[in-house]
């Protein structure tokens, strides 16, 4: 074989190469293809988007503001000794209530930041 053959050789697979990454192609074109006109097809399904006058809008009042408050936990009745169960009716709604005192704690002076800031702590 002389080297004339050998490009020949070189040059037909080359070509099978080419070929089959075009058909490769246009195999990933045709599915994406595909994939569009099915997610066409599935959002014409859907049901219509919301007109500006269905959107939700605020309160008349206008928009509802944070809250802050001191809360205490509301402790679990106590029932005497041969007294009636408690029933879950006669709980409380949530674990916490408004608080009597409503200041904040604030740090006080001789008190340490935080555990290893250096600190003496409470002296």
């Amino acid at each position: 074989m002389d080297t004339a053959t050998y490009v020949q050789l070189a040059a037909s697979q080359q070509r099978w190469g080419v070929l089959a990454a075009f058909i490769g192609g246009m195999i990933v074109a045709g599915a994406l293809i595909w994939a569009v006109r099915v997610g066409m097809r599935y959002m014409d399904q859907e049901e219509p988007r919301p007109k500006p006058e269905e959107q939700p809008r605020l309160p008349d009042g206008g928009a509802v503001h944070e809250m802050r408050e001191m809360r205490e936990p509301d402790e679990m009745p106590k029932v005497e000794r041969g007294g009636s169960r408690l029933m879950p009716y006669e709980l409380h709604h949530s674990a916490t209530r408004t608080g009597k005192d409503q200041n904040r704690k604030r740090w006080l002076p001789g008190g340490s930041g935080a555990f290893g800031s250096g600190g003496p702590g409470h002296v």
